[in-house]
C-alpha cells in the first residue's frame, strides 16, 4: 500500500507515526509492515504480511478512511501471495 505524502514534520509528527505505528502493529492478522517512503515522488506506505487476505482487505479498507479522514489519497494496494518454499530458500523471514 502507498498514498500521497506529507513532507517530514520534524519531532512531533515523528512522535504520532511512532503512536501510529504501535496501532498497526495491533491490527488483527497483522505479521510485520515494512515501512516506506519516496521524498522523489512524495509517496509514504508500507509492505505487509498479513495471516489473510481477508485481513488484509479489512486493514486496507479501515486505514483507507483513516488517512481520508485526514485529506490523504487515494490509497493505491495490491495483493500478492506468498510462495513460501521458493521464500524459504532464500530466507525471506515467513
Amino acid at each position: 500500500m502507498d498514498f500521497p505524502a506529507r513532507p517530514p514534520g520534524g519531532p512531533e509528527q515523528a512522535a504520532g507515526l511512532r503512536a501510529l505505528a504501535g496501532n498497526i502493529a495491533q491490527e488483527d492478522g497483522l505479521i510485520w509492515k515494512i515501512w516506506t517512503e519516496s521524498a522523489a515522488e512524495k509517496r509514504a506506505g508500507g509492505v505487509y504480511l498479513f495471516a489473510s487476505e481477508a485481513a488484509a482487505r479489512a486493514y486496507h479498507a479501515m486505514h483507507e478512511a483513516r488517512l481520508g479522514a485526514q485529506g490523504i489519497g487515494p490509497v493505491r494496494a495490491e495483493y500478492r501471495w506468498v510462495n513460501a518454499g521458493l521464500t524459504a530458500v532464500t530466507r525471506g523471514p515467513v
